[in-house]
Order: C-alpha cells, then structure tokens, then sequence
C-alpha cells in the first residue's frame, strides 16, 4: 500500500502540472484529529477546476492514479441518481488504496468553503481562500435534543414497531427486517446517543453511523444492542424486538429523567399491542417460513 506521503505527492503533483486545476481540499476523517488513522481510511479529495467538462469527456487522466479494482461514478448513473454537485470517482486500487475524488467547478468555491467541517486546503494556486478554514467535526456532535425531538424520537420509535409487528404476523419476514433496521433500531441509536450526550456533553461526536458507540456505553448495554441484530428467523426477529423495546424504554426513560422531560405515554399501549398480537399470531407466522 502507497504511503500517505507517497498519495499526496502524487495527487498534488497532477494538480501542479494542469493548469485547470486551481484549488485542492482534502475532506473526511483523514482532517479529523479525534480520529484514529488506519489503512481504510479514504483519501477524500476535491478539485476545483476551470473547465469540469474537460475532465469528464473521458476517463483516461485517471490512470495516473494507478491500477484500478473498481470504478463508480455517482453523477454518471442512472439507478443511483446524484445528489451533489460537480462530479465524483470513487476508486479502489491494486495496493488497497481508496481514493473519492470530485470536481467542482471553479465558481462553486465560495459556497464550499462557506459551510466549513471537516476541510483542509492542500493548494490554492491563485490565493483565493483568503481564511483557510480549520477542520472541525462540530457539524457530528451528539445533537442535543429539545422536548419536541425527544418526544418525535418515542413516537417514531414505536408508531414503527407496529409495522414490523405487521410483517412478523403476516409472516413478511423481509417487509419487518427493512422497517426494523431502518427506522426502529435508528431511533434507539438516536436516543442512545442522546443518552451519552448527558452522561459526557454534547460537544463530541460518536461517528457516522454511530460507530464509536461502544466506546461510550456500558458494556452490559452494548451487549443487548448487538443481541437485537439476530434476524435470521420469526422467533429470533420477535426477541431482537422485544429487546429492543426494552432497550428503547429504558434508556428513553433515563435520557427524559437527565433532560427533564416527560416520557410519552405511546410504551405502554403499543407494548401492550405487541404482545397481543404475538399471542394472536407469531406462532403460526412463523411456521409459514
């Protein structure tokens, strides 16, 4: 695997020696100084450039780069359409090495450098950035929930959990799982977070996708998290739920206690509910698969 020295000597070089090529930032967790460096970390980087369109007629300038795995475009796909401006190439190469590069036309710089984060300039040819700006994860600190959030987060969590009740009663094993992990399981994350947010402040981020969580919660607790991940039948689908409305109110009722806030009445009817219908029909759901 190249070094990192090795990376942004080669990719400051190209930016160098073309003249389209006006400003370079470096993005992501390698500007993040709270963050560990390992080897899959990405190489998120940024071009301004003078002409976008000069680059994207072909791909052949990448090569430079070394010998590709795999490829993505985002703004070149059609079942994926693109959310951001400019254009990106996501690459994995032969040594291991992940760069995510993006163009962005030369205009667009005063709003990038606008929203700041986590941004390091590595090369302003024309001195534009009169303030270059300093990296900061502030924009992935634990949020600090009102009462209004705090409330919105219990309702969601449990109007959801009667869908995958649904799903687990129809025996639509697939239909339970998506709004268990999408919705269900990420409002718990939610309060989670919160959670720690009053045990340790609100100044510090727990990562994407809440990564670092288990560096912040007790381990008896971590340990139930990872017990709901067992989906792989109706009856462990019906347990990983069962503990993860356990989960949800018990740490829902702690965060409202530390907040000051009232815990909503929404527990106790849909727990009730659930267990309903369990009795009703999880038995014979479950022999359906």
């Amino acid at each position: 695997m190249r070094t990192e020295k090795q990376m942004y000597d080669l990719i400051l070089g190209l930016a160098r020696a073309d003249d389209r090529i006006r400003i370079v930032t470096l993005e992501g967790s390698r500007t993040n100084i709270n963050i560990s460096p390992d080897e899959f970390q990405d190489y998120d980087i940024t071009f301004f450039v003078a002409d976008l369109q000069s680059f994207t007629a072909d791909d052949e300038w990448l090569n430079c780069f070394g010998r590709r795995l795999i490829l993505q475009k985002p703004e070149d796909m059609e079942l994926f359409p693109a959310e951001e401006e400019g254009f990106s190439y996501l690459m994995l190469f032969e040594d291991d090495v992940k760069l995510d590069l993006t163009l962005l036309p030369l205009d667009y710089a005063d709003r990038y450098f606008a929203r700041g984060g986590l941004i390091k300039l590595l090369l302003d040819k024309d001195g534009r950035i009169a303030f270059p700006p300093v990296p900061t994860d502030a924009d992935y600190h634990i949020q600090y929930p009102t009462a209004r959030m705090f409330d919105d987060c219990c309702n969601e969590f449990w109007n959801t959990v009667l869908y995958v009740v649904k799903g687990l009663c129809r025996g639509e094993h697939l239909f339970a799982v998506d709004h268990f992990n999408n919705i269900v399981r990420q409002e718990l994350l939610r309060m989670l977070s919160w959670m720690v947010g009053t045990e340790r402040g609100f100044d510090f981020s727990i990562g994407k996708n809440y990564k670092f969580m288990h560096l912040y919660v007790a381990r008896e607790l971590w340990e139930r998290l990872r017990k709901t991940l067992r989906m792989d039948s109706c009856e462990a689908l019906w347990e990983s739920l069962e503990q993860c409305m356990e989960l949800f109110r018990e740490v829902s009722g702690r965060t409202a206690g530390r907040l000051g806030y009232a815990y909503p009445p929404y527990d106790e009817k849909i727990t009730g509910y659930t267990a309903r219908q369990k009795n009703k029909y999880g038995g014979s759901a479950c022999r359906k698969e």
